[in-house]
């Protein structure tokens, strides 16, 4: 087990929703702030993704909405009784994390130099080693994040690297080469490391990086629970009835990270943005991503039994689990797949407006992330819609164009201050 937690996932599955947004401030900037999101009368609504709205895909309209993507906070069952919903379910979460991030910056903000000095127990030298080792993943399986990362400061930059790490070597326990190995059992004891680890007993070199980090900065345990509840998903579940049990599969497993790297990256001093906003928006770009992934990896799931797409528009759609076996491209699968690109390309605006708020030194790895995720869209529909047996990739001859525009994007002005004077205006 030692050994098998120690390998690193495929580059192509690892890379989800990481590299997004910070919202570690200076004090409690919530006061007198703006949301990055006009605020106009909410329509919070679940539909399907054929209702008859240019959003309805995912039941609330960008811009009419206050604070996304919480959509559809009460549900009625079949028995008449409230429930809650995928969505509500998580943007609670992200309340909690925004509140998380307020409490201890306003009340730990005067030790923070303090234990930026104060290293674990042990050797400065190994948790030096630790995090560069860190650093030598990252280089390795997301090479253009982490050129991306260089740009910020130091210590954000080693916290984003044990951050990463961790979430491939969680991803490898289901979908590493030992996957068939693992049970929920060994997913229990992943936990039970996790609480160690940010309890301050980190196991190896790798888990001492990540304890460090915790300890300098507001990062919540919760998110990394829920990641590893997702991979418990890919143990059980194999199909989604519709979008709302896919949406909390695509939080677990990639809004999460956004989540997780909120505390650390930081957002612009000069940002009037709320820190429920910039969580919301980070969820977003970590839910484009799986969507994303999910779309261009139908084929390839199909293979191992699995179907990431919604059960209930599929059928909408006249398509069934044997037509994704089958793996043919009709003008019914164009259909479908033109929808489905439409919703990722829906979170991806909404997450777009959340990186102008970062602290200017970590938004160039995140446009960087944003803009080539988005792109592997364009490529499936270059394929002629077939993920079935074409794999749509970003060339690097298109890699290196996007650096150059993610790099001069990284330097705008935060949304909320042209939002602000619109306002005053």
């Amino acid at each position: 087990m030692a050994t098998l937690l120690l390998r690193m996932v495929s580059p192509a599955d690892a890379r989800v929703g990481l590299g997004f947004m910070e919202a570690a401030r200076e004090g409690d900037r919530s006061q007198g702030k703006v949301s990055m999101f006009p605020a106009r009368n909410r329509r919070w609504s679940l539909r399907s993704l054929y209702a008859d709205s240019k959003y309805a895909c995912v039941g609330v309209e960008p811009e009419k909405s206050s604070l996304f993507p919480r959509a559809a906070s009460l549900l009625t069952s079949a028995g008449g009784e409230i429930v809650v919903s995928s969505e509500e379910k998580v943007y609670d979460v992200v309340l909690k994390q925004a509140a998380l991030v307020r409490r201890q910056l306003s009340s730990n903000i005067a030790v923070d130099a303090e234990k930026q000095d104060t290293p674990l127990p042990g050797s400065l030298g190994l948790l030096k080693d630790a995090y560069d080792r860190c650093g030598e993943v990252c280089a390795e399986y997301a090479k253009t994040f982490y050129l991306g990362t260089l740009l910020m400061t130091p210590e954000r930059r080693k916290a984003i690297w044990a951050i990463y790490v961790w979430c491939r070597r969680t991803d490898e326990l289901v979908d590493g080469p030992n996957a068939s190995q693992i049970t929920a059992t060994a997913l229990d004891r992943w936990e039970l490391r996790l609480e160690d680890v940010f309890s301050g007993r980190p196991y190896d070199m790798l888990d001492a990086a990540l304890s460090d980090t915790v300890r300098k900065y507001p990062v919540d345990i919760q998110p990394f629970r829920d990641m590893i509840e997702g991979m418990r998903l890919d143990l059980k579940k194999s199909r989604y009835k519709n979008f709302s049990e896919l949406y909390l599969y695509c939080y677990y497993v990639a809004g999460t990270v956004g989540l997780m790297s909120v505390p650390v990256m930081g957002i612009a001093p000069e940002s009037k943005a709320t820190t429920e906003s910039v969580y919301s928006a980070a969820l977003a770009l970590g839910i484009a991503n799986q969507l994303t992934n999910i779309l261009r990896d139908v084929g390839e799931d199909a293979s191992r039994g699995r179907i990431y797409l919604p059960q209930d528009e599929l059928a909408q759609a006249g398509l069934s689990d044997e037509d994704i076996f089958n793996g043919k491209v009709t003008d019914k699968w164009r259909s479908f797949m033109k929808n489905q690109i439409k919703r990722a390309r829906v979170f991806f605006q909404e997450a777009e407006i959340g990186v102008t708020e970062l602290n200017r030194s970590s938004r160039w790895p995140v446009w960087a992330s944003l803009e080539l995720y988005r792109q592997i869209l364009d490529e499936i529909e270059a394929n002629d819609y077939n993920n079935f047996t074409k794999r749509a990739y970003v060339s690097k001859a298109k890699k290196l164009m996007a650096l150059p525009i993610a790099y001069g994007r990284s330097l705008g002005r935060p949304s909320s201050l042209r939002q602000s004077s619109l306002v005053k205006a």
